[in-house]
């Protein structure tokens, strides 16, 4: 033993802080094990047609050979929270906890009232809440359930948080991937803005272009002093210059994006959309009516042994083992169990051979059938009806 000290020698310090432990080693969420399933045993038509089917996963297939023929030619501490509507992107969850040790505050939405989202469901659980609230996040359009926020809801919100001196980030990420014959309202487009330097508009390449790869996104901001906060969490994550250019050079061209790309995606979008829902409804599965995004959100609460979420993800493993992945509403944080999302921007074949793997399963499955209880509520009586909801 060398030296005069004796003893064992110290053991060495942890590679990673405690906060760096705590990320690396964050359990990972059902669409991501989901999404490993697939990784593992990918379809693909001639090479492993057996494979697992990815309807789960929200990417935009159907203008890639657009934007593929185009590019290549271009060449706060946990004490404080944040009211969100659920269902709602789950991975919003991870990334303001990390960031920012941030908690979400639900807005429970149910099916009895179509999922629709009034304000006054927001007052409630911002009063119901001990976390000290400070943001408001709406994504619009929704994801999952494919809905438009009009353009009263939207001011409707923006003053609601404007009165309890809420941060509004507005996730616009499909915000060019409405298919319906809808009017779409951007936050960026309002008149006036009742508290500008508290309203945040994010949007990305990723959905609306079918560039899930390209990791760039856009943060809009009249608040200088959240620009400099986040240009210094972006250090390590700025966009490199040669992927700027390319992409300054692809926007470069309105008269390609508004005469071709735009109307094409809108349409094989909307053509998509439909194939998936008449395929959905011919083997006994509705639909939420959606309006935007590559996606619809299914009732399949009549196929459950029981209506729970254990059933919900039971179900969801048997369409695994049929190597069909579409993603189950508990990733969502929904209240109900027994929704589902799947994604339509894909070819023709894989919806059609989607629609058979699902009924395969779900006609070997015999669950006792459950009614659907949509309603007919008027708005006021949604409101009353909100508290009995939440307290079920």
């Amino acid at each position: 033993m060398s030296g005069g000290g004796g003893g064992s020698p110290a053991a060495p310090s942890p590679a990673l802080s405690g906060r760096g432990a705590r990320i690396a080693g964050a359990a990972p969420g059902l669409l991501d094990e989901g999404f490993a399933l697939y990784l593992a045993d990918p379809f693909d038509r001639e090479r492993n047609p057996e494979g697992v089917l990815n309807l789960g996963t929200s990417e935009n297939t159907l203008c890639f050979d657009l934007i593929e023929e185009r590019v290549s030619a271009a060449a706060a501490a946990a004490a404080y929270g944040y009211l969100i509507p659920a269902p709602y992107y789950g991975g919003i969850n991870s990334k303001t906890w990390l960031y920012g040790e941030l908690q979400p505050v639900h807005v429970p939405l149910f099916s009895e009232v179509r999922f629709w989202l009034f304000v006054y469901f927001c007052e409630v659980m911002f009063w119901l809440f001990g976390i000290r609230v400070r943001a408001l996040i709406l994504i619009n359009p929704h994801n999952p359930l494919g809905d438009i926020y009009p353009a009263q809801l939207l001011k409707e919100c923006l003053d609601f948080a404007h009165r309890y001196e809420l941060h509004v980030i507005m996730d616009e990420i499909y915000m060019l991937s409405v298919y319906d014959d809808i009017t779409f309202t951007s936050v960026l487009s309002l008149e006036s803005l009742p508290d500008p330097e508290r309203t945040h508009f994010m949007w990305g390449f990723s959905k609306d272009f079918g560039m899930c790869g390209i990791r760039v996104g856009v943060l809009h901001t009249t608040n200088h002093e959240i620009q400099k906060a986040v240009n210094q969490l972006a250090v390590f994550h700025s966009c490199p210059g040669p992927v700027q250019h390319v992409l300054s050079q692809f926007l470069k061209d309105r008269d390609w994006m508004d005469n071709v790309f735009f109307p094409t995606n809108k349409k094989r979008l909307k053509e998509a959309q439909k194939l998936l829902v008449d395929g959905l409804a011919d083997i006994g599965v509705p639909v939420l009516k959606s309006s935007g995004g590559l996606y619809v959100w299914a009732d399949f609460r009549k196929f459950l042994k029981s209506q729970t979420f254990e059933a919900e993800l039971k179900l969801w493993q048997k369409l695994l083992d049929k190597k069909l992945l579409i993603s189950p509403g508990k990733a969502f944080c929904c209240y109900e169990p027994g929704w589902f999302r799947l994604v339509f921007s894909n070819s023709v074949d894989k919806i059609y051979l989607c629609i058979k793997r699902l009924e395969e399963v779900l006609h070997t499955n015999d669950a006792e059938p459950v009614p659907n209880n949509a309603s007919s509520l008027t708005k006021h009586s949604e409101q009353d009806h909100y508290l009995s909801l939440l307290l079920k």
